[in-house]
């Protein structure tokens, strides 16, 4: 028997993977001489699953005496046994996977004799009805059999699978086909941002979309890539993040806005880093920060049950729940929780942290930097990894939140706060700067920084100040991270999990 009729995994010497190519190569060949080669004219009438479930309580003497059918199938041909006057394979299409068995009597001494050269990999459809093998398993009966796509390459032997994981990320459509895994978490992925878009319609909010291309790129602290437009001979910026454009729009009047968006930044790649990355952006006027927190908690527990049936997400050997109300805190209560050796009175004094941060080495500190700066900096340093339930962290330094309305009681701070689960920022948001002269000087403090040598300051973006002089309504705004929340949703320890097609560096690297 070959390789093909074994299945993968089963005991055998292993074969030259060019000499499998070639011979696949010959068999094509030979299917292009006879004029049967990528035939397009087979139409499918149903899916596994859908047979799999319609059928699931008819036992074998009802599928006997019913005969259902006809029914058209096609799939990826997975497993394949070969028994003389029969044959059984496994097809996996979409849905799922059934079994086809093949013989001398109904299909046919010559489509069987065709059958037995086919490979794993190969496209086949088949026509039949459905019965029980004695074993019990739903088998389509076929009347014909067809090979519809070539494959010219070996399927990965299935006893180990693609466990490579750099081979899967940059092969992801190899590892889709024998990895069923893989395949469940990109399905719970494009379900959670469906589930997220009906939440935001329900709620009577648009969507929209806005620019990729950026004259001025704004609205994050991140290093833009560059680009260049020739016919306009001008350089434009790839988004970094929509905040600025979708706050355009609430001043002409959308006043509930949402947008899906893709975002590019120029940084490192690392577990919960890729450069090019998806956001759920969302601006709703006449509400404050307050409001969004709130609203995130219902937006995650309802996309849970949606999506998993239960607001009890396991991950990475901690159980996230979502039920209980999210944590809010301020820096300097976090730090606290968390880091018993600091106290909050401490915590209130500059020296006390630049003494704290000294132990830090990694950690930057300047003499400008303020209370609220140097509490970022030890948050960030020592209790930022150990947020694995939903917590909220409020009242953000306003040197570092340039969008962000001050807080009318301690201007020090904003009414913004950043979302972080298993240790990891979620998303942000806060009450939005609709201030056209307190947002210009910060974006003046911004340019400042830049021609300093702050790579992800923000530039000083004209447009929107003159759009804020038209009067942006008292406005929350906020930003969630879908990969990462896919990471949590699917138990996924590295973005790249989550990301079909992940930032990798070049194969020759």
């Amino acid at each position: 028997m070959t390789q093909s009729e074994k299945g993968p995994g089963a005991a055998e010497a292993p074969q030259d993977e060019n000499q499998i190519i070639a011979e696949r190569r010959a068999k094509l060949a030979r299917l292009r001489e006879s004029g049967q080669a990528f035939p397009n004219d087979f139409r499918r009438t149903h899916v596994a699953a859908d047979l799999q479930a319609t059928y699931a309580d008819k036992s074998k003497e009802q599928l006997e005496g019913e005969k259902p059918g006809p029914f058209a199938i096609a799939g990826r041909m997975l497993l394949k046994r070969v028994m003389g006057k029969a044959s059984f394979a496994t097809l996996q299409d979409m849905s799922g996977r059934i079994q086809v068995y093949v013989n001398n009597d109904v299909t046919g001494l010559e489509a069987h004799e065709a059958f037995k050269h086919w490979d794993l990999g190969d496209i086949v459809a088949a026509e039949g009805t459905l019965f029980r093998t004695k074993t019990g398993e739903l088998t389509l009966q076929a009347t014909k059999v067809r090979l519809l796509s070539k494959s010219l390459r070996p399927l990965p032997e299935k006893w180990h699978g693609l466990t490579d994981m750099e081979q899967r990320y940059r092969q992801r459509y190899v590892d889709l086909i024998v990895n069923p895994e893989s395949r469940r978490v990109f399905e719970i992925r494009s379900r959670l941002v469906q589930s997220m878009r009906e939440f935001f319609v329900a709620r009577g909010y648009l969507e929209v979309e806005t620019p990729m291309l950026h004259p001025i790129p704004g609205g994050a602290a991140a290093k833009p890539f560059k680009t260049h437009h020739n016919a306009l001979d001008m350089q434009l910026y790839l988004r970094i993040a929509p905040e600025l454009y979708l706050k355009r729009l609430t001043v002409g009047g959308f006043e509930k806005v949402f947008e899906v968006n893709r975002n590019f930044r120029n940084e490192g790649i690392s577990t919960r880093h890729n450069p090019e990355f998806t956001m759920l952006e969302f601006y709703e006027a006449y509400q404050d920060y307050n409001y969004l927190m709130d609203l995130t908690e219902e937006l995650l527990r309802e996309c849970a049950r949606k999506v998993l049936g239960t607001t009890t997400l396991p991950y990475q050997g901690a159980t996230i729940d979502l039920a209980p109300k999210f944590d809010r805190l301020t820096m300097a209560e976090a730090i606290a929780k968390y880091n018993p050796a600091h106290s909050a009175a401490d915590l209130a004094k500059p020296d006390y942290l630049r003494a704290a941060l000294a132990r830090h080495p990694d950690t930057k500190v300047f003499p400008s930097d303020g209370l609220g700066l140097l509490q970022l900096k030890l948050f960030e340093a020592t209790t930022e990894d150990k947020l694995v339930q939903p917590t909220f962290i409020v009242a953000h330094p306003t040197d570092v939140s340039p969008l962000a309305r001050a807080n009318d009681a301690n201007p020090a701070v904003t009414d913004r706060f950043e979302l972080f689960i298993t240790g990891r920022e979620m998303a942000n948001g806060f009450s939005e700067l609709n201030d056209p002269e307190d947002q210009a000087a910060r974006f003046a403090d911004q340019a400042r920084a830049k021609e300093a040598g702050d790579e992800e300051a923000m530039y000083f973006d004209a447009d929107y100040v003159r759009a804020l002089e038209y009067g942006l309504p008292p406005t929350a705004g906020e930003g969630i991270g879908i990969d990462r929340l896919a990471m949590v949703f699917t138990d996924s320890p590295s973005i790249r999990d989550v990301i079909l097609f992940p930032q990798l560096k070049s194969a020759d690297e």
